[in-house]
């Protein structure tokens, strides 16, 4: 009788080792490809909330993705035009609850104080993106959307009718993408998007900074305050603070030693309103939060089947005071093809072109507008004469105001 070469109870042990190891390779695989979704979103501001919550709503699988934690504050003029009102509110924000300012004056001043004053038309409402976002935020975990907090999208690939998405907590696949993320990301530069190939112009190379203040202003007015090569926003948002927030060019912080105080102190300083707000304002933190790198440059609707929306579509100039709108009207049109798509009624490439479509018809001409009202100021001669010129025509203003703005959604 020959000797064995395996005892049994080392035959057992064999197989509950292979056993082991087939479940530790199953539940690796599971972690490397996480749940299949239907819709996929990276970025989780307005545009990426509001749309994950449509969708959500409309009993789909969703997931976005954002790479900082909420609450968190974002650079934003924080003015909300009233045409998103009803939309915000039929997703379950309780906007008219909230006690939030009203804003339906507009007043501008030229760099050497010289003042034009009209009402707007539609108006606003003015609400932190602090705030804003965390709502948005809590809604859609209520309607059961997935989301990955402190979590960066490195790679979204296509293939076979499905996206895969390589993220710092993993990789996930999902049958529809959108990408919503903010001024300019590491996605953009991995596509190679024209935008970001550009060398600096008047269009693509602006720095933003934001403060919250307390001080002593009217909660129905926003004020736009022109200075060189800039101009900067006050305006009421909630618990009676103000924002206060202004966009300028990478090349005036770089003329100030790339320092933000000398930068306000030489430059915003010469505006005799803006001179008054910093020196008498209350600031709620010493450090503001900013941002760089800000394209108002045309950019593309769909990257590889990626539909943009909001920002990553295509930003309208801060001096409009409408970008926040326009990000949650995108979002809409989006969900009202994604949702009929995902359920099969229409195919990938009429929700694209319709997408693409409808995109234009409701933003491009908003869009070309504001670049043409941003050409006219940063220039203090230019702004001052422009001004003078516009204040005996307050119907002129009103008529450039509506053209930035749209009805409501």
């Amino acid at each position: 009788m020959g000797i064995p070469l395996v005892t049994d109870c080392a035959q057992q042990k064999f197989n509950g080792l292979k056993m082991d190891i087939q479940e530790l390779i199953s539940e690796k695989i599971s972690t490397d490809i996480k749940l299949n979704m239907d819709l996929a979103i990276a970025g989780g501001g307005l545009a990426g909330l509001t749309l994950a919550i449509q969708a959500a709503k409309a009993g789909l699988k969703v997931a976005v993705f954002e790479k900082e934690t909420y609450p968190f504050h974002r650079v934003c003029g924080e003015y909300v035009s009233m045409e998103s009102f009803a939309f915000l509110e039929s997703l379950g924000l309780p906007l008219g609850d909230m006690e939030l300012p009203r804003i339906k004056k507009l007043r501008v001043s030229a760099p050497n104080g010289q003042i034009i004053e009209n009402n707007l038309p539609l108006g606003g409402f003015g609400i932190s993106r602090y705030l804003l976002d965390y709502r948005l935020y809590l809604i859609a975990k209520e309607c059961g959307v997935n989301i990955y907090e402190n979590t960066r999208v490195n790679q979204i690939q296509f293939d076979k009718n499905v996206f895969q998405f390589d993220t710092t907590a993993g990789n996930f696949k999902a049958t529809a993408a959108a990408g919503t993320f903010g001024k300019k990301s590491n996605l953009d530069i991995k596509w190679q998007r024209p935008f970001t190939r550009e060398k600096p112009t008047p269009l693509n190379n602006y720095i933003g900074v934001k403060y919250h203040v307390t001080t002593d202003f009217p909660y129905d007015m926003i004020a736009l305050h022109n200075f060189e090569n800039g101009y900067c926003g006050i305006s009421a948002v909630e618990k009676e603070k103000y924002c206060l927030c202004y966009l300028t060019t990478a090349d005036n912080l770089k003329k100030n030693n790339n320092s933000i105080n000398e930068m306000e102190k030489n430059v915003l300083f010469q505006n005799p309103h803006l001179k008054h707000i910093f020196s008498t304002a209350r600031f709620e933190r010493p450090e503001p939060v900013t941002i760089s790198q800000i394209s108002f440059e045309k950019k593309s609707l769909l990257e590889d089947h990626v539909l943009m929306i909001g920002d990553a579509a295509g930003m309208i100039t801060p001096l409009c005071g409408n970008g926040m709108s326009m990000a949650m009207h995108g979002s809409k049109i989006a969900a009202s093809l994604l949702i009929p798509f995902l359920q099969g009624h229409i195919n990938r490439d009429e929700m694209e072109q319709k997408y693409a479509e409808s995109w234009n018809r409701h933003f491009s001409s908003r869009l070309r507008t504001g670049r043409m009202i941003q050409s006219l100021f940063g220039k203090p001669a230019v702004t001052n004469i422009f001004l003078s010129a516009m204040k005996p025509f307050p119907g002129l203003i009103k008529k450039l105001i509506r053209q930035t703005h749209g009805e409501p959604f």
